[in-house]
């Protein structure tokens, strides 16, 4: 924890209490509360820990106001644009950009580790064909401290290093997996000739009776949603990771923990919700009908995929995201389907509407990513699957940085009480 030359002062009846305040390199200042209860024995009241400070990190900095996202102090802008996700997942897990040479060698070891434990296509095989991807994913990835027992010791820093590789190179092949098992295909196995990207696309619609090209545009367009989505913060999906990590749960448990809350609606399934939302509108001429629900305050009816919980102005993902949806809709058009056509409609609708430019309602990442996905052909039970993987790096990250953290111990929230007192047990014959 960094040094503080301030204090804030709590007044509790006759009672006062300095509390230090720390100021972070961006953001706002932070009260220490942490001795608040043994000095004062009063709890701080913080439903969804929205306002609460839970650990000290140097990942990944958001201003909602600003519309600013930084990865260890990188604009996501530059990144999305400049780079690519295996570089930006060394970044995130070792804090700096790489050299050619250390880029070159990450690169290799991910490589060298997307093939999962033949076993596993066994442990599929127990799924219902019908199940959902994520369900699968779940249970596949928390099985992983199963099949690969020399990487769970979370105490020995090689097996932390070791766990990281495998997560970030089998979870596309896992992802894969599910949705060739969901869709009654064959799996396919990974190709070390591919780029992260082209691999995944290769592994999904691939079949073994005919060769599969991966067109370049759309290879790029899904390393940007990778990128764009590998970590965002202390998120509900993050803060699960690391309150599991915290007990000192193997990797594999927590980053499964990660992608069970993640599959929540209100959490990774925005893209999906979006999807669902261009089938309802149906077809582009009953876009006025939809926008002026969307204004109507009495209408539940909300426009998915416009404005953000966090970004207050606009998201800064969604400028790199819009040039890759009308890149992947160039190749493939529009015309034959009517949910992008739909799409493409709403978005110039919404633009050139001066309610949506006063409210800061734009479109989102979650919208274009969710076009870009139904164009390449995916199902939207895959859209959260896709999400996890993106983010697995993130997790990762969040979670080895927790080792090195001094005041790293078990997650243990707090309460406030509203049900009985102390009573007496009453036997049955007398209640």
């Amino acid at each position: 924890m960094s040094d503080t030359q301030k204090t804030a002062t709590l007044t509790i009846g006759d009672q006062s209490y300095d509390l230090p305040v720390y100021s972070p390199t961006a953001g706002p200042d932070v009260i220490d509360i942490r001795k608040l209860y043994g000095t004062a024995g009063v709890f701080t009241y913080d439903p969804g820990f929205t306002s609460t400070a839970a650990c000290e990190s140097t990942i990944t900095f958001i201003d909602g106001e600003e519309g600013v996202l930084l990865h260890r102090g990188y604009p996501i802008s530059e990144l999305a644009g400049k780079s690519h996700y295996l570089e930006v997942c060394y970044l995130l897990l070792y804090g700096e950009l790489p050299t050619t040479a250390q880029l070159e060698d990450f690169e290799t070891r991910v490589t060298r580790h997307t093939m999962v434990h033949e076993q596993m296509h066994n442990f599929f095989r127990g799924f219902r064909r019908d199940a959902h991807p994520m369900a699968t994913l779940v249970g596949v990835v928390g099985a992983m401290s199963a099949f690969y027992h020399d990487s769970t010791d979370v105490n020995d820093p090689w097996q932390r290093e070791v766990a990281a590789i495998r997560l970030i190179a089998k979870l596309p092949t896992i992802a894969a997996m599910a949705y060739k098992y969901s869709i009654g295909q064959p799996f396919v196995y990974p190709r070390n000739d591919l780029d992260y990207a082209a691999n995944f696309l290769h592994m999904c619609f691939a079949v073994p009776a005919e060769e599969y090209h991966v067109d370049p545009i759309l290879a790029r367009a899904m390393d940007r949603i990778f990128t764009l989505h590998a970590d965002h913060e202390q998120n509900a999906s993050t803060s699960t990771v690391r309150l599991a990590s915290s007990s000192g749960a193997n990797p594999f448990a927590c980053i499964a923990a990660g992608i069970a809350c993640l599959w929540g609606p209100a959490h990774g399934g925005a893209n999906q919700a979006c999807l669902e939302m261009l089938k309802e509108i149906g077809t582009p001429d009953r876009i006025p009908e939809f926008i002026a629900r969307a204004k109507d305050k009495n209408d539940p009816f909300r426009l998915m995929g416009f404005g953000h919980r966090v970004y207050k102005n606009f998201d800064p993902r969604a400028t790199v995201m819009k040039q890759s949806a009308d890149e992947v809709l160039e190749l493939l058009g529009v015309e034959n389907n009517p949910i992008l056509a739909t799409a493409k409609a709403l978005e110039e609708a919404a633009l050139a509407d001066p309610y949506f430019a006063e409210k800061k309602l734009f479109p989102n990442v979650d919208f274009y990513s969710g076009i870009i996905l139904e164009a390449m052909g995916f199902p939207t039970s895959m859209f959260t699957p896709i999400f996890a993987l993106s983010r697995t790096v993130g997790w990762i990250s969040q979670w080895k940085e927790q080792f090195s953290d001094p005041a790293h111990k078990i997650g243990r929230p707090r309460q406030l009480y509203k049900g009985e007192t102390e009573r007496s047990y009453v036997d049955i014959e007398n209640r």
